[in-house]
C-alpha cells in the first residue's frame, strides 16, 4: 500500500468523523424526567422532560422507547413537542390512538405500554429514565382521599399533602392555597417522591384562623385523567366537566 495514499486516507476519514461529531447537536444536560417514580401506568399518556438549559433542536427525533429486552417499540409518540415558555420542559405524547382502547391504531399497532413490561426511554442512545408498567390506571385523582399534614399557625412550615396517586410532573400549580377568605397566599409549590407528594411553603407565616386548599379540575394524571373523571370514556358517556374542588385544613396554634 503506498503509504502518502494511506496517510491522506486516514486523514479524509478523520475528517469526516469530525465534521460528522460537530454537526451532531451536543448532548442536553437532564435535570428530572417525569413520571419520576419507578412505575408507570399501562396507559401512560405522557411524559415531560426538564433541562438545564433552553433547547433550541428538535428532540423528539432523538427519543426512543425500549423494550427490556432491547427492542425498539415502534412510532410510540406523537409528532408533536409541547414546550414549556421557557423553552426547558419538553412533554411528549404517547400517541393516544394506541393508548385509548377500541381505535383503529391500536387495533393494528398494539398498545404501546403492557402490563408487566419493563421500558427504558432513551436520548441521544442513552438511557435517561426506566420504568416498570402497571396496571391501567382507570380513574384520575380523588382529592376526597388526599391526607393533609396540620401546620402551626405564625409558621412558615410547609404544608404537605399526600396524593392518592401520581399526579402529572406539570401539576404543581394546579394546586393551591388560600386563606379562609379566598386570597390566594403566596409561596413556593413542588411535587417530590414520584409526583405523589405536593408540598407548599408559604412566603409569609400562616394565618391562625385556618386556610383552604384549592384544586383545579382540570388537574391531571400521566394517564390523561382529570380530577374523578377518565381520559377513556365512551362516545355516549362524555366525561364530566371539570369542577374545581375545595379542601379545608386547619392551622394548629
Amino acid at each position: 500500500m503506498n503509504w502518502r495514499l494511506s496517510r491522506w486516507t486516514c486523514a479524509t476519514a478523520l475528517a469526516a468523523l469530525c465534521s460528522f461529531a460537530q454537526a451532531q447537536p451536543p448532548a442536553p444536560r437532564i435535570v428530572l424526567v417525569q413520571p419520576s417514580g419507578p412505575t408507570v401506568a399501562a396507559n401512560m399518556l405522557r411524559f415531560s422532560i426538564r433541562f438545564a438549559s433552553r433547547i433550541g433542536d428538535p428532540v423528539l427525533p432523538r427519543l426512543a422507547l425500549l423494550r427490556a429486552d432491547g427492542s425498539r417499540i415502534d412510532a410510540p409518540f406523537l409528532e408533536q413537542e409541547l414546550w414549556s415558555p421557557d423553552g426547558k420542559v419538553l412533554t411528549v405524547l404517547l400517541h393516544p390512538g394506541r393508548v385509548k382502547r377500541g381505535l383503529l391504531a391500536r387495533q393494528e399497532l398494539g398498545p404501546i405500554l403492557s402490563q408487566g413490561d419493563g421500558v427504558v426511554l432513551m436520548l441521544d442512545g442513552r438511557p435517561i429514565q426506566r420504568w416498570s408498567v402497571g396496571q391501567v390506571d382507570e380513574h384520575g385523582p380523588i382529592p376526597s382521599k388526599w391526607k393533609i399534614s396540620p401546620v402551626r399557625a405564625a409558621s412558615r412550615q410547609a404544608l404537605v399533602v399526600q396524593l392518592d396517586a401520581p399526579i402529572d410532573g406539570n401539576g404543581a400549580g394546579y394546586l393551591a392555597v388560600a386563606d379562609r377568605r379566598g386570597r390566594r397566599l403566596a409561596g413556593q409549590a413542588r411535587l417530590k417522591d414520584g409526583e405523589t407528594v405536593w408540598t407548599f411553603t408559604p412566603a409569609k407565616p400562616w394565618p391562625d384562623d385556618g386556610s383552604k386548599l384549592l384544586v383545579r379540575g382540570t388537574l391531571e394524571d400521566p394517564a390523561g385523567n382529570r380530577l374523578e373523571s377518565r381520559f377513556e370514556s365512551a362516545i355516549d358517556s362524555p366525561p364530566r366537566l371539570p369542577a374545581d374542588v375545595e379542601l379545608q385544613f386547619a392551622t394548629a396554634r
